[in-house]
């Protein structure tokens, strides 16, 4: 009997169709459950986040963005950019709502959705499913550098969704730059990070521009028609950039941040990658140098400038290490498959076996479950309280709010600017900080002032009569609290192994130095 094989290929969908993960959903779970089950805190790893949702049950309770810092001891108020203000809505709609748990809960979902929208672009750019999973990874592990619950992570879907639209248009020639001003309207009102996008659109505009004016003349008018629309859209977008709060302000905040000294040489996140720690990106930073290398195919302009941009960023500041992994991804994809694709025939065979098996495999699965499937669980477990996040009581001045709550201290406070966003976030407006995480407010002059006692610099004590600064809530370790310790008008009323609170002795603060005359700083505790 003859088989007819005509029909051999089509498969029928089975149980195992719908049920397995394809790569890009594991990559989804993967990602969320490192995140909540294995991470956890580690999105609060700073105060940010505190400082963010109060800044949102303020909007929410005024309807009104503020323009002036109402948290500060500063007079008059300073002027404040609250840029994040969409974002800072969201949080504090999920605080309300949820607590912290449900904060975290959402920007570990947000994570899991970007770099699962990233490895859908691969894929979508390239029919190796060995090699961009393997990209991905990379990418992944690259980004995780600056993951935190703060408004800066839904720059990242955004990032990614925005380069996809222009890489499609560019490359594909498809329709795809109408989105890009509805991205706009959304980015501009949840970080400054929208700013990335505006400068990538000048990027393929000036890229079509050197191809129309270099390339053949037949393709110039293709060219030229291209960097029109890239130019339409441009113009487009910054003009969506001024529906926001702060209007034509918000175009120059991102420029006025970044050119400010002070903050790029002091602020931790502004500063330079450390490569002496063991950094995932300078594993992809080193995977890139080492294919431009060995890539026998020149970059085009477009490629060649996002590489030299994104690298000199990322080299620049940690903060932009998660835009490198984002943005130069697919760059990294198209140059390895050059690569792969001129390898010796024996490996060729061998990778191309395993390629097509796993696409193969890949292809049936539908596997939709498992990210809402995997959501769902999540959401569940914490709302069972099973998993429940909040801000580390050994970094955070957690058992030192509670005194002051307990024990209502009066006058000005000079505060740990680490602990600032933690004490707007369960202190204010019963006490108002000296300085917290928003160093582009606060400035050169109070971040200098700030710096000088905080290192008990020759006029600390100078600067602290200067603001009349009456009480002081420190770092145990640091090295204020070690000087205050042995100044004869100052006295520890509190002490654990994270903070020490100092008060002056003068009549206000009489009765607590009677009842706490025995504290001590923890030192070392």
């Amino acid at each position: 009997m003859i088989r007819d094989n005509r029909f051999a290929s089509v498969k029928t969908p089975t149980l195992s169709t719908f049920l397995l993960p394809s790569i890009g959903n594991i990559v989804f779970v993967s990602v969320l459950f490192v995140l909540v089950f294995s991470v956890g805190n580690g999105l609060l790893g700073d105060g940010d986040a505190g400082y963010h949702i109060k800044t949102g049950e303020v909007i929410l309770q005024s309807w009104h963005v503020p323009t002036h810092d109402p948290y500060s001891l500063h007079s008059p108020p300073l002027k404040w950019t609250a840029h994040e203000w969409l974002s800072e809505v969201i949080m504090a709609t999920l605080f309300k709502a949820f607590g912290l748990t449900g904060v975290v809960i959402f920007f570990a979902i947000l994570l899991a959705i970007t770099h699962w929208l990233l490895y859908r672009v691969l894929s979508y750019q390239s029919d190796d499913i060995l090699l961009c999973t393997v990209i991905a990874i990379l990418a992944t592990a690259t980004s995780s550098t600056h993951w935190l619950a703060r408004p800066h992570v839904f720059s990242l879907p955004l990032t990614v969704l925005w380069c996809h639209c222009l890489n499609r248009f560019q490359y594909r020639n498809e329709k795809t730059l109408a989105y890009l001003p509805l991205l706009m309207l959304f980015w501009v009102n949840l970080h400054g990070g929208f700013i990335m996008g505006l400068i990538l659109v000048m990027i393929y505009w000036l890229g079509n521009i050197f191809h129309a004016v270099t390339g053949r003349r037949e393709l110039s008018r293709q060219y030229l028609d291209k960097a029109k629309s890239l130019f339409l859209v441009g113009i487009a977008s910054t003009a969506v950039c001024l529906i926001n709060p702060q209007g034509f302000e918000i175009l120059l905040f991102p420029l006025r941040v970044t050119s400010d000294r002070f903050i790029m040489d002091r602020v931790i996140e502004f500063l330079s990658p450390n490569f002496h720690e063991a950094l995932p990106f300078k594993y992809m930073l080193l995977t890139l140098v080492a294919a431009l290398a060995l890539s026998r195919t020149a970059l085009g302009v477009i490629d060649l400038a996002l590489v030299v941009l994104l690298s000199y960023m990322a080299l620049y500041s940690v903060r932009h290490v998660s835009l490198f992994a984002i943005v130069l991804a697919p760059i990294l994809l198209k140059t390895i498959a050059g690569i792969i694709a001129r390898a010796p025939e024996t490996f060729l065979t061998f990778y191309e076996m395993r390629k097509r098996n796993l696409n193969a495999i890949d292809a049936h699965l539908i596997g939709y479950l498992w990210p809402p499937l995997s959501a769902i669980l999540v959401v569940v477990v914490a709302g069972t309280g099973i998993v429940k996040y909040q801000f580390n009581n050994q970094k955070f001045p957690v058992a030192a709010v509670d005194f002051l709550k307990r024990e209502p201290i009066t006058g000005n406070m000079f505060n740990d600017d680490e602990f600032g966003d933690y004490m707007i976030f369960t202190a204010w407006p019963q006490y108002r900080v000296f300085m917290d995480g928003r160093s582009d407010m606060y400035g050169k002059k109070i971040g200098n002032d700030y710096l000088r006692v905080a290192n008990v610099q020759p006029d600390w004590k100078e600067i602290l009569q200067k603001y009349s600064i009456s009480w002081v809530v420190f770092g145990t370790d640091s090295a204020l609290t070690a000087a205050l310790q042995d100044q004869s008008d100052w006295r520890a009323v509190y002490s654990d192994r994270v903070a020490t609170i100092f008060v002056k002795r003068d009549a206000p603060h009489a009765a607590l130095l009677d009842k706490y005359s025995a504290v001590r700083p923890a030192f070392g505790q």
